[in-house]
């Protein structure tokens, strides 16, 4: 059985926004800079990242670079306006503590039942559930290991920068023979099924797949992935799941988006 943390909104709460997979590097400046424009417009009272924030992370060290530095300076001063949550993904893992602290972030485990507007909504990145993936659940056992990450932060940054590389080009060139993520490993439906009834909760709601979209489980159980974030190359691609009281919703970043990173608003 998983291990399912527990978190309930305050009382006071209008609205929570999620997102995920926005894989932030200095290859996607425009997708940072709407990311920062959504930021800076959105009204949510809460905003939870579910994983992939970054395109790679090596360790809390990397924050001394100049884009990790932007992006946790930006975090900052908008945990002064909203609750920023974030939960790990399968690129950025290793994000602790004194990364969470430069950026005003709350960590949440993966994975989390949020108790909010009268609901129980079971929150993950996804990628724990992908489990007819069998070579990457054998690497993320491997890697999700303590003994592991303390020998890999023990190494020089460039070394762990190298490591890093060379297991997202072996990543890259699994992908490759299936460029459509919809020959990717999905969720096991009866995995996503189990967590909810353990949380007692009716939708489950995940990252990870770049698939995004709602989807009817039956028995009352429903699931909703969220969209992967890409502004710098088509298709382009920005979405943020909304929850209020009545119920979630999907909608785009805002229209403002499009002034910000020079692309028609029709093709956001």
């Amino acid at each position: 059985m998983a291990e399912i943390a527990n978190f309930s909104a305050p009382a006071q709460w209008q609205a929570i926004e999620l997102v995920s997979d926005l894989h932030l590097c200095e290859a996607t400046p425009r997708t940072l800079e709407a990311f920062v424009a959504y930021l800076a417009g959105t009204d949510a009272d809460a905003v939870f990242i579910l994983g992939d924030l970054f395109e790679v992370w090596v360790g809390d060290d990397q924050c001394t670079r100049p884009i990790e530095r932007t992006i946790a300076a930006t975090l900052k001063a908008q945990a002064k306006l909203r609750w920023l949550g974030f939960m790990h993904g399968n690129r950025d893992f290793l994000a602790g503590h004194a990364f969470a602290q430069a950026a005003g972030l709350h960590l949440l485990a993966d994975p989390t039942c949020l108790s909010a507007f009268g609901a129980r909504w079971l929150l993950t990145h996804g990628d724990a559930l992908c489990l007819q993936d069998t070579t990457y659940q054998d690497f993320r056992r491997q890697v999700r290991s303590a003994r592991w990450q303390e020998d890999f932060l023990s190494r020089p940054f460039d070394e762990r920068w190298s490591i890093a590389s060379g297991i997202r080009s072996q990543s890259r060139a699994r992908k490759s023979a299936a460029p459509d993520p919809q020959l990717w490993a999905d969720v096991d439906r009866g995995a996503g099924l189990s967590w909810l009834t353990q949380a007692q909760a009716h939708t489950l709601i995940h990252g990870h797949t770049h698939r995004p979209g709602d989807q009817v489980w039956g028995e009352g159980r429903s699931r909703s992935v969220l969209s992967d974030w890409d502004l710098d190359h088509a298709p382009y691609r920005a979405e943020v799941v909304r929850l209020d009281a009545h119920g979630l919703s999907r909608r785009a970043p805002s229209l403002a988006l499009a002034g910000s990173t020079g692309l028609p608003v029709d093709e956001i």
